[in-house]
């Protein structure tokens, strides 16, 4: 590889790095450790790293210390594996100092592993980035030898929404009726088109989280798993929307799907559904009660971001709401949130987390009948475990309620995923 060429694109990307504005995340790296970012396409992983290199300027580090390498720029069409060594040759013809290596989307390379590992054992410091689940913890066990350390990185939380628009969310923003209706308003903003970062600068919103769906996420999909029946994949996504809020399994899809006229195998079908989790699009959340093969074969899915599942969904206020309940407690507790359901008790309830004993339901508003559902559930839950926290989330209405010597905190969606 040309070295100039090399050093080309470094320069270019120090002057990017420096001329941009950047939202503060709510994610922390230690210096000492290498990592690898992963998550949705256009979720904001370079913007991150970006943020991590003003950082370690302000810390002292020189420039030229800095490697940033974007391998989607098209000047490195021809890049492959034997190509890695001269990006640690023109490293050293910059400085004589510690090299600080970000590598971004760097699965386009074949082979990748085998110069991480090594830059590695060199004691480096490195960063990557990449878009889909071969990147995952497991995998990394497995090719990279515990070497780098996976961070999950999400769309926008609605804090870092909030700190992107610059409006404060503390106690005194949120008790003021001027900044809590702003606050309210923002939510409204988020809760329609998701938090992917670009959108905060943009008025189509819609229009461009449909071209990140259309262009990376669905294309990224389809060539990476050398998928030709792009019809059945389309319609897979748009049914598995229509299901959120309910357990589906894969029979009951294949069903769907083939009564519209769509020819694919249930086979097919179960690939599709572990290729769109495998490139982050939705995530999946197992019922507590039920036995291993029952979790496995009744999930309830959600999408990543609200505003891929608005793509899908005409006035479904009900979905969205809860969706955006799933992704804040999927992003917090990935390895504790599970949602119940027992034909015995006949408890039915949208979220449960282990780690903190809480159970959450999900309503758009709990005016009339939905006041007595929701509240009953819950009920017979509290009843088999009596320390449970209670929590039913809404759009936009609030109150405490005492029933049969329990408490159920009801609470508005912008507070609940403020933490």
């Amino acid at each position: 590889m040309n070295h100039e060429v090399i050093k080309t694109v470094i320069f270019d990307q120090h002057e990017l790095i420096r001329s941009i504005d950047l939202v503060k995340r709510d994610y922390s790296f230690e210096y000492s450790l290498n990592y690898v970012l992963v998550g949705l396409r256009r979720a904001g992983k370079t913007m991150l790293l970006y943020s991590v290199v003003k950082d370690l300027i302000s810390k002292g580090v020189d420039w030229n210390q800095i490697i940033y390498i974007n391998f989607e720029d098209e000047r490195l069409t021809e890049f492959n594996l034997s190509d890695f060594n001269d990006i640690v040759l023109v490293k050293n013809e910059l400085t004589d100092k510690k090299g600080y290596y970000f590598f971004d989307e760097i699965q386009n390379i074949d082979g990748w592993e085998k110069f991480a590992r090594r830059i590695a054992d060199q004691k480096e410091f490195v960063y990557i980035t990449g878009s889909n689940a071969k990147m995952l913890s497991k995998e990394i066990s497995a090719t990279l030898g515990g070497r780098y350390i996976p961070e999950y990185i999400s769309t926008f939380s609605f804090p870092e929404f909030l700190d992107g628009k610059g409006m404060a969310y503390d106690e005194a923003a949120l008790s003021a009726t001027s900044s809590k209706g702003k606050i309210i308003r923002s939510f409204d903003d988020y809760y329609t088109y998701g938090g992917f970062p670009e959108t905060l600068n943009i008025q189509s919103k819609r229009s461009y989280v449909s071209n990140v769906y259309q262009k990376n996420i669905l294309s990224d999909v389809m060539n990476r798993n050398d998928i030709r029946n792009e019809n059945a994949m389309r319609l897979i996504v748009k049914k598995i929307a229509e299901t959120v809020k309910n357990e589906v399994s894969y029979s009951k899809l294949h069903n769907i799907v083939r009564s519209v006229g769509t020819s694919i195998s249930k086979d097919s079908l179960i690939d599709y559904i572990a290729y769109m989790k495998d490139a982050y699009l939705i995530f999946d959340i197992r019922n507590y009660f039920a036995s291993f093969v029952e979790k496995e074969s009744n999930p309830k899915y959600y999408f990543s971001d609200n505003g891929l599942l608005n793509l899908f969904l005409i006035d479904e206020n009900s979905s969205l709401l809860e969706n955006q309940v799933a992704l804040y407690l999927h992003n917090r507790y990935p390895d504790d949130l599970f949602y119940l359901k027992s034909n015995e008790t006949k408890v039915d309830i949208d979220f449960y987390i282990t780690e903190t004993n809480t159970a959450v339901q999900v309503a758009y508003s709990i005016e009339g009948e939905a006041r007595t559902r929701e509240v009953a559930n819950l009920l017979k839950f509290a009843k088999t475990k009596p320390d449970c926290r209670m929590v039913i989330v809404t759009y936009n209405e609030e109150e405490t309620i005492e029933a049969e010597g329990f408490t159920i905190e009801v609470i508005p969606a912008y507070k609940f995923i403020l933490g």
